[in-house]
């Protein structure tokens, strides 16, 4: 109870990466609005579908927000959305998952998972392309990204061609005190991240858990390729440089790539420069991930 009565005092706090986007808005050919029933909760998903597209088919990805886990909603994401539409030539799905404390680990994973198995249901309906679905996001965002490639990879399922992981958090046994924090606010009070971690995990003996914390996975050969996107002074920099590795040392294909002068969220946050170019980077990979398939 009392996890949630802080978490939605927490949800009250203004979203400043939504006050000033860092791409401008753009037109798209459709922003369709759906609600899907999961087995977690239903859901409200949003696609975006771009201008212009050669393809009859298009492929899709797939996008989690970031907020920690516990706030913020897929319409903060909505200019990066547009944009990856129209400069990819995809369809975007934007979710709006279950937050914690009232939907705790593993939830968004299993709901993640239920939203890719909709969007293959649906594909001839959504005009999608079943076979061409990528998946990624922010933060704690870019946590479920990874964490739903591991879940789909223990079920036998089929992983999407391209896993895209911004500033990911990724390790939930290391305190955050441990971390190297540069914010003073975060670095003076890891209480306050450790809230949070407790209110994703509530059971310590699931930190570990290889969904939970995905740089503590057993890594397979048939994990989704990546794109890695890394703060240089992000607390969470070490564990998504940790992931890179260990996906290469596997044999993924990996592409990371370290920000300078960045920190947690800049994509959202800034320096405008500096997210701009990790925009057009995501939009470009996407694109570069459907030619090598169609080829």
């Amino acid at each position: 109870m009392f996890t949630t009565i802080i978490a939605k005092l927490l949800r009250l706090l203004p979203n400043e990466a939504k006050k000033t986007p860092m791409i401008p808005l753009q037109q798209v050919k459709m922003k369709k609005n759906v609600l899907v029933e999961t087995s977690v909760q239903r859901t409200y998903l949003s696609l975006y579908y771009p201008l212009e597209a050669i393809q009859e088919k298009l492929p899709v990805y797939i996008n989690f927000h970031g907020g920690a886990f516990i706030m913020n909603e897929k319409e903060m994401d909505d200019p990066y959305c547009r944009f990856l539409a129209n400069q990819a030539e995809c369809v975007v799905l934007n979710v709006d998952y279950a937050k914690a404390p009232e939907y705790p680990f593993p939830k968004p994973i299993e709901q993640g998972y239920d939203i890719i198995q909709w969007v293959k249901g649906r594909a001839d309906d959504l005009n999608i392309d079943a076979g061409k679905i990528m998946v990624g996001g922010q933060s704690s965002g870019a946590n479920i990204a990874a964490a739903i490639c591991l879940y789909l990879e223990e079920k036998g399922d089929d992983q999407p061609l391209l896993q895209v992981l911004s500033c990911p958090m990724l390790d939930f046994v290391t305190p955050h005190g441990d971390k190297p924090e540069r914010d003073k606010w975060r670095s003076r009070y890891p209480q306050v991240a450790h809230f949070i971690n407790m209110c994703y995990v509530p059971n310590k003996e699931l930190a570990g858990h290889p969904h939970a914390s995905p740089v503590r996975a057993e890594i397979s050969d048939r994990l989704a390729s990546a794109l890695i996107l890394i703060a240089e002074y992000d607390a969470f920099r070490p564990e998504a440089e940790c992931y890179a590795e260990k996906l290469k040392a596997a044999g993924i294909n990996v592409q990371d790539v370290l920000f300078k002068d960045c920190s947690h969220a800049f994509t959202h946050l800034g320096p405008k420069e500096r997210a701009e170019e990790a925009w057009q980077l995501i939009a470009w990979k996407i694109k570069e991930v459907m030619e090598s398939f169609e080829n």
